[in-house]
């Protein structure tokens, strides 16, 4: 596989790790958990700056084994922290050739490709002084860009900003593996977060990995513990198929079948994901007449897990992805609900998480 392969064992403090993780190429990879599950500390390890024992591995170069560890500053590594500790008395465009000045033999960008990117030409004679909270960290992402990593770690990049500023550096962050070909780890312990930004989760608690692989089988899995939460969700991939002028909708196809958001969610072709609440779903045994909800699905019930004392989650199949719906047992009861049955999922709200900008259907 291409990409990170790591496995690493120690202790930092009085806190032990022991976790193995795959980061391929061209994706994102979050490593979620809890405050104290050991994110950062195996990101650093990663890294190179901290050690610990094991095996760290990327395309096939082995940064660490019992015999060998390569130091930090050989491994090719692009680090965003949660400050974005510029260089004050540098302005923008020389905290970027900063990074450029760090390069490795092996090009991933160039500075006006990272300044297109990132959206730093405006800013480039500016002092970090005089920078927004967003502006800083899309200039401290360019900067590490620009050292022309192999690697590149987001450590919780996103959890000093305010609402505002989370949206205006949000659409930067996005599709950074896809576009730059390279392995990302992202450390944050914001859901939210991990939905709209990761292809994959790794999910750390204790120092240890409790369950790791594509996005969308974690957050509907069974024995997690994720699907049985109130903020509960699926997301799900899928490509725009049209917009209707007339009514304002964009059509997403997703496994076959088509959904209605409402805007125009991006070019026609384009890649899209969309994120549905379990809340938001019901479920009929044959499909509704005269409602007002748009999107009704056929799915296949693949089974049903008690929630507190009156719920249940309903797991759906929708061709080879995954859909959750929360419902009272009094429903799963009188509607005979049993896995390997047919019904149709009455989709009440679906966001999207990725294109131009986000849209709900109601």
């Amino acid at each position: 596989m291409s990409g990170l392969s790591a496995a690493l064992r120690g202790r930092r403090g009085g806190f032990a790790i022991e976790a193995a993780i795959e980061a391929p190429a061209r994706a994102v990879t979050a490593l979620f958990g809890p405050s104290g599950a050991g994110k950062t500390s195996l990101m650093r390890a990663i890294a190179g700056l901290d050690r610990l024992e094991g095996h760290c591995v990327l395309d096939g170069d082995i940064w660490q084994d019992e015999a060998h560890f390569m130091p930090v500053e050989k491994r090719g590594v692009g680090y965003v922290f949660q400050e974005a500790s510029l260089f004050p008395h540098l302005n923008v465009r020389q905290n970027l050739e900063y990074g450029l000045r760090r390069a490795g033999p092996v090009r991933v960008i160039g500075l006006d490709d990272a300044v297109s990117l990132l959206g730093l030409a405006g800013l480039m004679d500016r002092s970090p002084l005089y920078l927004s909270g967003g502006e800083r960290q899309r200039v401290a992402l360019g900067r590490a860009l620009l050292s022309q990593p192999r690697l590149l770690l987001l450590d919780e990049p996103l959890s000093g900003l305010d609402g505002a500023a989370k949206e205006e550096i949000l659409p930067y962050f996005e599709a950074l593996g896809q576009r730059l070909g390279l392995p990302v780890l992202l450390v944050t312990h914001d859901m939210a977060e991990v939905e709209r930004l990761a292809d994959r989760m790794v999910l750390l608690r204790d120092g240890k990995v409790v369950a790791a692989g594509p996005l969308n089988r974690l957050l509907t899995g069974a024995g997690i513990g994720l699907r049985g939460g109130r903020e509960a969700a699926a997301v799900l991939l899928g490509h725009v198929a049209g917009y209707d002028t007339a009514d304002g909708l964009s059509t997403i196809a997703v496994e076959g079948l088509r959904m209605l958001v409402a805007g125009r969610a991006g070019p026609e072709g384009g890649a899209i994901r969309i994120r549905i609440a379990a809340r938001d779903v019901s479920l009929a045994l044959s499909p509704p007449r005269n409602s007002s909800i748009l999107n009704v699905l056929p799915a296949l019930v693949e089974s049903i897990e008690p929630v507190g004392d009156a719920e249940a989650v309903a797991l759906l199949r929708l061709g080879e992805q995954s859909l959750l719906a929360r419902l009272t047992r009094r429903s799963v009861r009188e509607l005979g609900l049993l896995p390997g049955l047919s019904v149709f999922a009455q989709v009440k709200g679906v966001s999207l998480l990725t294109g131009p900008g986000e849209a709900e259907r109601d």
